[in-house]
């Protein structure tokens, strides 16, 4: 019983490290501060003022005295034990001398696709190397088989304005309860509070099923990419911040240019993401030199184009973004350094049977590089191609065997046999050929026409019409006499 309960805890870790949790920052609850326009939560002499054409959902943690309070048409209030609201008795209230009027604040622009108000709550395990990772843009939102958290005793409001016709999870988890099948996701729905808590065209789906692959999925936000951009970009001021090199990089899934490296790796049905991520953060991240790097790595599709232009097809791809704290000069320089180290872990022989790179299910990889750096090239690329040394032994084999012959061959020592080779079609075609024909040429087996007797002395209509530079026949269908002029 001792071994089986270890078993079962290390098989609950290892389905904890595959998963990842994504969890809604801002809330609707009474006593949030930022709920309200004049940041401070109601008093007693206050009055409260919720837009009665805005639909919302609010959480009350605790009890609160007012003078008066404005409700909504469609709203809903979830109160905690012990929570409600009361009029103002005309008591004295530390801190209230003067009432007010205090209006909530509109939820209506909290979008699904602000990876702003998402944050990843690492499993266990990873909350050590969590400092050294990142996300893409994209993969800031949660993805297709991430599990969606909503803090417990908090009320919310999300527009889900979609592209995609749904949006796929694995999990959502609502006041304290996860609800990970589609029929209890689909029961959470018709309830009253589901159609407050979330308005827009899109729609949520609950698939409890986590990714199939071990070499990672896509995100699967890729269609919705502009609108996270969107909101990026409104959050910092419209526009991409100017990165510190000359020729910033374009990771795949990211709305602005970054300083840095990218490596993109070919990988086989071996690779193992999550085990591939741990070896990197382990083995290089971990060094003291890279302590200012930060890593993201994931599957994507790079798209293929026909002559640069048209859509051909998409590759899965294994990214990885490497970025670092340097300015100046400085910047992208650490991270560069870090993406040459992994380049050559790629290379190095792992034992004496297969490539390191091909134990880890990498057949090879690209690098590119742009730094701040003006001693070194704004942007560079290097290419490596993994085989394994199997086949270039046997390679190597085959040449040598191959020169070996040829030289003996050469000194005569090895005396190569000819060979007579009779293939079946000349067999067939000498039991078949007749006789040789005679000057008239051959009988057509289409036509019994039998070309005119012609006297040697006398030039034929083909050879003067040869002179004149003509084309000419005799076609056995007509009178030879009918084609005179």
């Amino acid at each position: 019983m001792k071994h089986m309960f270890v078993l079962l805890t290390v098989l609950q870790l290892l389905a904890a490290a595959a998963a990842v949790y994504k969890q809604w920052i801002p809330n609707t609850n009474f006593e949030t501060i930022s709920n309200w326009d004049k940041g401070r939560v109601p008093c007693a002499r206050d009055m409260v003022h919720f837009e009665k054409n805005k639909e919302i959902s609010v959480f009350v943690r605790s009890p609160h005295m007012l003078t008066d309070m404005y409700l909504p048409l469609n709203g809903e209030f979830v109160l905690a034990s012990g929570a409600g609201f009361a009029a103002f008795d005309g008591s004295w209230d530390p801190g209230c001398d003067s009432g007010a009027t205090l209006r909530f604040t509109d939820a209506e622009n909290h979008t699904w696709f602000n990876p702003m108000l998402w944050q990843v709550v690492p499993p266990g395990r990873e909350l050590e190397a969590n400092e050294h990772l990142f996300s893409v843009d994209e993969e800031r939102v949660p993805c297709h088989y991430d599990d969606v958290i909503f803090q417990p005793q908090t009320s919310f409001r999300i527009n889900i304005d979609s592209s995609q016709q749904v949006i796929h999870l694995r999990s959502i988890s609502l006041m304290g309860q996860e609800l990970s099948s589609p029929e209890a996701w689909a029961e959470y729905l018709q309830a009253p509070s589901a159609q407050l808590q979330f308005h827009g065209n899109g729609t949520l789906q609950v698939t409890g099923t986590g990714c199939p692959d071990k070499s990672g999925c896509p995100c699967g936000n890729s269609l919705d990419g502009h609108r996270i951009c969107a909101a990026l970009l409104r959050a910092s001021g419209r526009q991409c911040p100017a990165p510190a090199c000359r020729n910033p990089l374009q990771p795949l899934g990211h709305c602005c240019r970054v300083c840095g490296a990218i490596i993109n790796l070919d990988f086989t049905p071996d690779f193992e993401l999550q085990k591939y991520q741990d070896r990197v953060v382990q083995s290089f991240l971990s060094q003291p030199k890279y302590a200012s790097v930060q890593m993201a790595i994931s599957k994507v599709h790079k798209s293929q184009t026909f002559l640069g232009v048209i859509p051909r097809s998409s590759t899965p791809l294994i990214q990885i973004v490497l970025i670092d704290d340097g300015a100046g000069a400085q910047s992208g320089t650490a991270a560069e350094q870090l993406a040459a180290d992994i380049m050559e872990d790629v290379a190095q022989n792992g034992n004496t049977t297969l490539l390191l790179s091909e134990a880890h299910g990498i057949t090879g990889g690209k690098m590119e590089v742009a730094t701040g750096s003006t001693g070194s090239s704004q942007v560079g690329s290097h290419t490596l191609s993994v085989i394994a040394v199997e086949t270039v032994l046997g390679l190597l084999l085959g040449l040598l065997f191959l020169g070996g012959i040829l030289l003996l061959y050469r000194k005569g020592k090895l005396r190569l046999p000819t060979l007579h080779l009779s293939w079946p079609w000349d067999r067939l075609e000498d039991s078949m050929s007749p006789a040789p024909s005679s000057k008239k040429g051959f009988n057509n087996p289409m036509f019994d026409v039998e070309p005119p007797s012609i006297d040697p002395g006398e030039e034929t209509q083909q050879e003067m019409a040869h002179k004149n530079h003509q084309v000419f026949y005799l076609n056995p269908l007509y009178d030879a006499s009918e084609m005179e002029i």
